[in-house]
């Protein structure tokens, strides 16, 4: 089961990058501006994430500021597909993201 949680984390953690960059080119811009917003947004985010919630992070957190940090990392993500028109599909990833976490977190792994 633990496996399988872990795995739906990692998927949901790839969405996370594609709402981002989804957001970037979608975005009612010029070319230049959609090819930064869309490779740079799931850039910054997977540079953050990297850092400070890899299971080899940089930068060691406790766990729950290491929690904070993923929330803030999927809220963004929610917060840019809602953005992109896309509200229901940003929430979604945001709740999938949060329940999948709590029952990791019930089953003992941390964050």
């Amino acid at each position: 089961m633990k496996a399988v949680l872990l795995a739906f984390a990692f998927l949901l953690e790839l969405a996370m990058l594609v709402a981002a960059g989804w957001w970037g080119f979608t975005l009612d811009a010029g070319l230049a501006v959609r090819l930064l917003a869309g490779l740079g947004a799931p850039l910054l985010i997977a540079v953050v994430w990297g850092v400070f919630c890899s299971p080899k992070a940089a930068v060691p957190l406790p766990p729950a500021a290491k929690y904070a940090v993923q929330a803030a990392c999927f809220l963004t993500a929610g917060i840019l597909l809602a953005l992109a028109g896309q509200p229901i599909l940003g929430a979604g990833l945001v709740v999938a993201w949060a329940v999948n976490r709590a029952v990791l977190s019930r089953s003992g792994h941390p964050a």
